[in-house]
């Protein structure tokens, strides 16, 4: 059985432990399971995609990658349908542009197809080795603060403000009191090293939400709507390609947009948590990079056939990773959950927000530990690390903090005349950079 682990998930006996594992996969499903709630609800303004139908693909989609992930990379990642992916797809292809579902479920697939090439060729992995070591300690860093940043905002913690963007909220009722309770329960179980800390915090944050109101509704935060639930068929969006407009220069712009979003997403994602886990070399080159770049591109061609959005790595695949998760193991454990998800929606669902966004900011307390490595004295490294780090929260993108880190990196350094540090590939990935920003 050992031997088993060691070839399929990457599982060593004498270096890893399975409860561990499988504690750590089932944390990271519970913080990343809002996912099978909201992408329905966000394709639900497309007419001709139902909102059952779109849950089905999303579990599905979460599935296959995972589990590509958990055999082939033999990593402790998750993937889903990737938030702000979804919607760039409804709202500016659909709705905005006037194309059709058909037409963007055509450009994600054809989006993956690239995906899948640019990591057989390496190009991928090219493009990750090039980034400076500096700018790679800032991507983990800005994960960390912008992943607590979410979970901040899915608790009431911290809200809408049209005078200063966010605001703190009402932290006195409601789902944000809840969340600083769980926060203050994970907290100390984390504090104690306590085995599961995370996944008890959220647990018991939970089971504390059936008993705190909502003061809007005056109903329980935490309500069970049922047990099971049989799966809605793909029928109406599966494989629904639209392939007349696939030479338009729409099509190229919108299937560029993908890309760029969905690699620099995903190559964030894997710095940063990859860094976390230990899984990162003195350079800070990630270990088994191509293979897990190519799961992340076999899961957005699944996808899409399946009818949903870009199927990304997903962030809070570190909060497994912080309960101790560093094989295949943890990401087989994340993909039998999301296929009991199928079939018991109404109990996974039941989850609050306010229960997982504790486990959140823990998380992104536990990334913030490359930030010592950045050398805060030389300019020319921290001014670009450190734009690198403030604009993931702030432009709610980690994509566009590692292509501003990038670009201000060459030309800072250019200006102050240290061509030496720039490598041709820095040159080249900045020109890139902000022709993406001119012309997409």
């Amino acid at each position: 059985m050992a031997n088993f682990l060691e070839k399929t998930l990457g599982f060593k006996a004498g270096e890893h432990n399975v409860r561990t594992e499988i504690v750590a996969g089932i944390t990271t499903f519970l913080t990343m399971a809002y996912i099978l709630a909201v992408n329905p609800g966000i394709f639900s303004a497309l007419p001709g995609m139902p909102g059952g139908s779109v849950f089905t693909a999303t579990a599905l989609a979460a599935i296959v990658g995972t589990l590509v992930m958990a055999v082939y990379a033999k990593k402790p990642f998750a993937l889903a349908p990737g938030m702000g992916l979804n919607a760039f797809f409804v709202f500016t292809v659909c709705l905005t542009m006037g194309h059709s579902w058909q037409f963007a479920l055509t450009a994600v697939f054809l989006e993956g197809i690239l995906f899948i090439i640019l990591t057989l060729t390496k190009v991928r992995s090219w493009i990750l080795n090039a980034i400076p070591l500096t700018l790679k300690h800032a991507i983990g860093a800005g994960i960390g603060l912008f992943i607590a940043f979410i979970g901040l905002q899915n608790a009431g913690i911290i809200v809408n403000s049209d005078a200063t963007l966010v605001v703190l909220g009402d932290v006195t009722h409601g789902k944000a009191l809840l969340a600083i309770i769980g926060l203050v329960i994970t907290g100390a179980l984390v504090i104690l090293n306590v085995k599961g800390g995370i996944l008890i915090g959220i647990l018991a944050t939970a089971i504390i939400g059936l008993v705190v109101k909502d003061p809007a509704s005056g109903a329980a935060i935490t309500s069970f709507n049922g047990l099971v639930s049989a799966p809605d068929g793909l029928s109406p969006i599966f494989c629904k390609f639209e392939w007349g407009q696939i030479l338009s220069w729409d099509m190229l712009a919108v299937v560029f947009t993908f890309l760029f979003i969905d690699m620099f997403d995903t190559m964030g994602t894997v710095i940063g948590v990859s860094q976390k886990a230990g899984m990162v070399d003195e350079k800070g080159n990630v270990d088994g990079i191509n293979k897990m770049f190519l799961a992340d591109s076999i899961a957005t061609v699944a996808g899409a056939c399946f009818g949903t959005s870009t199927t990304t790595t997903y962030v809070e695949s570190a909060s497994g990773v912080g309960a101790g998760g560093r094989t295949g193991l943890t990401a087989l454990t994340t993909a039998v959950c999301f296929a009991l998800a199928l079939f018991f929606s109404p109990l996974f669902l039941a989850i609050p927000g306010a229960a997982t966004a504790p486990a959140l900011v823990i998380v992104g307390v536990m990334m913030m530990t490359p930030i010592v490595k950045i050398n805060w004295e030389d300019f020319s490294e921290s001014i670009p690390a450190f734009l690198t780090v403030i604009l993931m929260p702030v432009a709610y993108s980690i994509s566009d903090g590692i292509l501003i880190g990038v670009i201000s990196y060459v030309v800072l350094n250019a200006c102050a005349g240290k061509f030496k540090k720039i490598s041709p590939a820095m040159w080249v990935l900045a020109a890139l950079f902000i022709a993406r920003y001119i012309f997409i």
